[in-house]
C-alpha cells in the first residue's frame, strides 16, 4: 500500500496563493507514489478545544464533529503536509483551532506517556510546512513556526521543512515566483520518499 500523507489548506480561499502552492506540493507528493488526502480546514464543522479534560483519562475527545475522524487518521499516516497564510503574525483561527483539538494525542503523549505512535512509525514521520506572509518583515514566520514545530512535536510527526514567501502584498501572484512554486513541488516530492517504508 502506498504511504499516506494528509495536506491540511488553513486558507479560505481555494484558489489563492496558499492553495496554489499547497497543491503544486500534494501533486509532488502524489508523482512520488505516496496516497493524499486533502482537507479544507476553514470548511470543516467543529468547536474549539473547550478543555473539557476527558481526553486526560481517555482515548478520544468527549466532542463528536468533522474533527473526529481526523484522530484515527493521524495515527496512521505517514506525513504531513500544512498550508497556510500568516494572518495577525500566526496561524488563522480555524488551522489553530484544528491543531488544539489535538489535545488528545497530547495527553497520551506526555500525560500517560503513552504515544499513540511508536518510536519506528515516528522515526520516518515528517512534516512539510508552506506558508506565505503579506508583509515583509525579518519575524514574519516566527510566530507559525513555533505552533506548528509545537503541533508536529504533539503529534509525533516531525516539522522537516519549509516552503516560505514574505511581502505577498507586493508580489501578489505566487506565480510570478517560479522558484517557490518549483519548490512547493520538489518538497512534495521529496517527503513522500523520505516517509517511504523500507522493504
Amino acid at each position: 500500500m502506498p504511504e499516506k500523507i494528509i495536506a491540511l489548506l488553513g486558507s479560505p480561499v481555494r484558489g489563492g496563493n496558499t492553495a496554489y502552492l499547497f497543491n503544486k506540493a500534494v501533486k509532488g507528493a502524489e508523482a512520488e507514489g505516496c496516497e493524499v488526502e486533502k482537507v479544507m480546514v476553514p470548511s470543516l464543522n467543529f468547536q474549539p478545544c473547550m478543555e473539557i479534560l476527558h481526553c486526560m483519562a481517555h482515548e478520544d475527545c468527549q466532542m463528536q464533529d468533522d474533527l473526529t475522524p481526523y484522530y484515527q487518521k493521524f495515527r496512521e499516516m505517514d506525513g504531513l503536509i500544512i498550508a497556510t497564510p500568516i494572518m495577525t503574525m500566526g496561524i488563522p483561527g480555524k488551522l489553530k483551532s484544528f491543531m488544539d483539538r489535538f489535545q488528545v494525542f497530547y495527553m497520551a503523549k506526555y500525560m500517560r506517556n503513552n504515544s499513540f505512535i511508536t518510536p519506528e512509525h515516528r522515526a520516518r514521520r515528517k512534516t512539510l510546512f508552506i506558508c506565505i506572509s503579506g508583509m515583509d518583515l525579518p519575524d514574519n514566520f516566527a510566530g507559525a513556526l513555533q505552533t506548528t514545530r509545537a503541533f508536529c512535536e504533539i503529534i509525533d510527526c516531525p516539522y522537516w521543512d519549509g516552503v516560505f514567501q514574505r511581502d505577498m502584498d507586493h508580489v501578489r501572484d505566487i506565480r510570478t515566483r517560479p522558484e517557490v512554486v518549483e519548490a512547493a513541488y520538489e518538497k512534495g516530492k521529496e517527503l513522500c520518499r523520505l516517509v517511504r517504508r523500507e522493504d
